[in-house]
């Protein structure tokens, strides 16, 4: 969509809150936006130059927009977050569920079991998480269990097989850790009584559960049950300590949920914390990429109430460093001191190590005698003669299986670290058969000729992972980009480790043990293994692929439905026609085994 274009329609813009939805000539969604204004945030994209190349590509791709108004900007919000989740848009942060974190569940059930899962079922359970922690999880089960009288069997204690009498207690009932309901010596609502201590403590309220046990076991005392009373003082002790434990702040601040986050470059750092009771509950953090100009405001909306949504907080008080749009029964509270600035602190503390553990991870470990990374590209340019400091560093890679799936890799490095949203995956498109040269030349052609479209700043120093080959194969790409001069290329033969420069017949060979040496040789190992996995991928696809789809007379479904049901090729050749028919049918099933044990007797 033009500008001009745009002008005609422009008019015809609501004013009011709401949300917007760009979609590309393919009729697909690409980008959702709220706005307090939607006349005028929309009327932004197209009434300004954009710095940010993301920006101008997503306005250069806009073909149709459809609004939706709403009541509030809140409402816009909630209408927003909807939308991404469902669309998932290629230009919107997008942050999903993980479904791997465990729950605790309470099942639903008569007398329910409480254990510890990874699976969420909409079986009517309720499910309390998830727990970013596996390990606190299951030690808040076992303490549970430990000190609340309820069952740990799967018996069916229905009211219709308690009535036919058939259970016997187990020796958990002779432990005291069961009050043994399977025979009839506890009732239901005292069980009930039991499952809500359980639920208080699981959602921070450990005080009130030792308040009650307290008053239990004063109750038993006055009986003179003085063994009973004891057993429920070291369990009330148990959970005492639990709560010094868990307890960060002043348990008077009720409950909250707090978030912060951090910016480096595109990559945004976000902590988030559930806290009850000055309990922090849950705690997560998140890396997200952002697209392209969004503010942290936006960025915090959207977290804030995806995070909530996963771990269910009904909290009335966000603690942020800033203020941001939510819900409008939410409250977002900036505080300047006190417990709840402390909380905010150690919300940002979070997030600052999180943001150092990912680039500690980025950065490789390079060896005992490496040195700073910004020291080591000094050394760099000196022992390889570079005209710039290499702060953009940029590897190739191919790869092959009998002149099979070819691929190719790039990695980049960036001030001396990995930059691993810059990496980049080529199938090699151009090239017939086994032709190292010929898919170097053109991974090399593409990635720059892409580089120079998108008037993107180009790498100081790239580096061809092969010999004298592969260097003049990238070198004659980049005569016809017309870049030689305007960055450095290098080679690195495969065996000996010397570098190899255009034109030069002696190639360099640095110390092995030399910090920029070590540097390169990390880089090419990257760009190994980045490679390799997506090699690895790539060809098991396609031999699952061409395997199954060589057999005349079978469609796509009915590979799918083999692959789904006995998940291997080699599991598929060892079947009987019979076995094969529960999955395809008799007449697919005989087509498929005919034809591989054809091959066999070949």
């Amino acid at each position: 969509m033009t500008k001009e274009e745009f002008a005609k329609i422009a008019p015809a813009i609501p004013s009011g809150p709401g949300c917007y939805k760009y979609f590309n000539q393919a009729n697909q969604l690409i980008y959702v936006g709220k706005a307090k204004s939607l006349n005028k945030r929309v009327r932004s994209y197209f009434s300004k130059n954009h710095d940010n190349y993301k920006t101008k590509k997503l306005v250069d791709q806009i073909h149709t927009i459809e609004f939706t108004v709403t009541h509030t900007e809140h409402d816009a919000l909630l209408l927003e977050n909807s939308l991404i989740k469902h669309y998932q848009p290629r230009y919107n942060i997008l942050l999903k569920d993980d479904k791997t974190y465990p729950y605790i569940v309470i099942k639903k059930e008569a007398f329910p079991r409480i254990y510890f899962t990874r699976r969420y079922t909409k079986d009517g359970s309720e499910y309390i998480g998830p727990f970013t922690d596996v390990v606190t999880a299951r030690a808040l089960v076992d303490l549970l269990k430990e000190n609340l009288p309820i069952r740990s069997c799967n018996l069916n204690l229905s009211p219709a097989s308690l009535a036919k009498k058939k259970y016997k207690v187990c020796l958990e009932y002779h432990l005291g850790n069961c009050k043994g309901p399977c025979e009839g010596f506890q009732s239901e609502s005292d069980y009930e009584h039991y499952i809500q201590h359980i639920r208080k403590v699981l959602k921070g309220d450990v005080q009130q559960v030792i308040k009650d046990l307290k008053q239990e076991m004063q109750q038993l005392s006055a009986a003179m049950k003085y063994e009973q009373a004891a057993i429920l003082k070291s369990k009330i002790e148990a959970l005492q300590r639990y709560q010094t434990k868990s307890t960060v702040v002043n348990p008077n601040i009720g409950n909250v949920d707090v978030i912060s986050l951090m910016r480096d470059g595109d990559q945004v750092f976000v902590n988030y914390m559930m806290v009850a009771a000055g309990a922090i509950l849950y705690a997560k953090s998140i890396q997200l990429t952002a697209q392209f100009e969004e503010t942290e405001e936006d960025i915090l909306s959207q977290c804030a109430l995806q995070m909530r949504t996963l771990f269910q907080s009904n909290a009335t008080t966000i603690i942020a460093p800033i203020p941001f749009i939510t819900v409008e029964e939410v409250n977002v509270l900036v505080p300047k001191s006190g417990d709840k600035k402390a909380l905010l602190d150690l919300s940002i503390k979070n997030t600052i190590a999180f943001l150092n553990e990912i680039k500690k991870k980025d950065a490789l470990v390079l060896g005992a005698g490496i040195k700073q990374p910004m020291e080591t590209l000094h050394l760099m340019q000196s022992s390889l003669k570079l005209k710039e400091l290499p702060v953009h560093i940029e590897c190739f890679d191919n790869s092959n299986f009998q002149g099979s799936f070819p691929v190719a890799a790039m990695v980049c490095f960036k001030n001396g670290v990995a930059s691993k949203k810059d990496y980049r995956r080529f199938h090699i498109k151009a090239v017939e058969g086994i032709n190292d040269f010929a898919s170097m030349s053109e991974i090399v052609y593409r990635r720059y000729k892409r580089l120079l479209e998108e008037q993107a700043p180009l790498p100081q120093l790239v580096i061809i992972d092969g010999g004298k080959g592969q260097l003049s194969a990238a070198i004659a790409s980049l005569e016809k980009l017309d870049l030689m001069g305007k960055l450095t290329v290098v080679g690195l033969a495969k065996r000996e480790e010397s570098i190899f420069f255009p034109n030069d017949q002696v190639p360099l060979q640095l110390p092995y043990d030399a910090p920029e040496h070590l540097l390169i040789r990390a880089i090419r190992d990257e760009v190994h293994r980045y490679g390799i996995t997506f090699h690895r991928n790539t060809r098991s696809k396609g031999v699952f692929k061409n395997e199954l789809e060589a057999i005349p007379g079978i469609g796509s479904k009915t590979i799918e439905a083999l692959l789904q049901s006995f998940k291997s090729v080699t599991k598929i050749k060892q079947l009987t026609q019979r076995e094969l028919a529960l999955a395809v049918g008799s007449a697919k099933a005989r087509v498929v085994w005919e034809f591989f044990h054809k091959q066999m007797e070949e």
